[in-house]
């Protein structure tokens, strides 16, 4: 290649090269943009002036006991089939990542043999009567804090009660279900030896 060829190919190569800088210029000078006095947005929030009304609370939600008398230990069982990545139901089942749950329904806290419990669930204490489940599987961080259940609750107060049910079936002796008449009462120990919650 001889020094003239060599002159064009490098005399294209810077051309192309300013004609980029013209145009980014150009550009630059139609379409320049402001900075900002100050960085980011101002988001217009609405004085509320104290004298107004509070908002109003959310309805409390039905008792655990009127709503086990509408529970259904087959919609229940369908609930809990996101636990078995965690739990085993059948009697003798081993123990996961959280312990075996036959028998959980009216046995003490921390005290399904073989299963190595959080010191928050030990300290805990108490037994896991129906009010004390639903109150757990609403949001067991919450109820148990320092739980090594990372579970997120069970927001629906209807599906919780399912679980419940069918919890309560998981047992060689089923621990009756509350009067809904009456004022919700836990459930005490029956002497099952088996299962509960992390």
């Amino acid at each position: 290649m001889d020094s003239f060829e060599f002159n064009k190919i490098l005399g294209a190569v810077l051309c192309t090269l300013l004609g980029l800088q013209a145009v980014r210029l150009a550009a630059g000078a139609l379409f320049s943009a402001e900075m900002p006095v100050h960085p980011g947005y101002e988001i217009a929030v609405p004085e509320h002036p104290s004298s107004e009304a509070p908002s109003p609370k959310a309805e409390p939600e039905e008792p655990i006991a009127a709503l086990l008398a509408q529970a259904s230990v087959e919609r229940g069982e369908e609930a809990t089939r996101k636990c078995t990545a965690c739990h085993t139901f059948e009697k003798g089942g081993p123990n996961q990542i959280g312990p075996n749950l036959w028998g959980v329904v009216g046995r003490p806290r921390a005290s399904h043999p073989g299963f190595n419990y959080s010191a928050a669930m030990k300290a805990k204490g108490g037994s896991w009567g129906f009010e004390e489940l639903n109150k757990f599987l609403t949001n067991p961080s919450t109820e148990v804090p320092g739980t090594a259940m990372t579970f997120g609750g069970i927001p629906r107060a209807r599906e919780r009660a399912d679980v419940i049910d069918f919890l309560r079936s998981r047992s060689d002796n089923p621990v009756p279900l509350p009067n809904a008449a009456e004022a919700p009462s836990d459930v005490k120990s029956t002497g099952q030896s088996s299962g509960d919650s992390r």
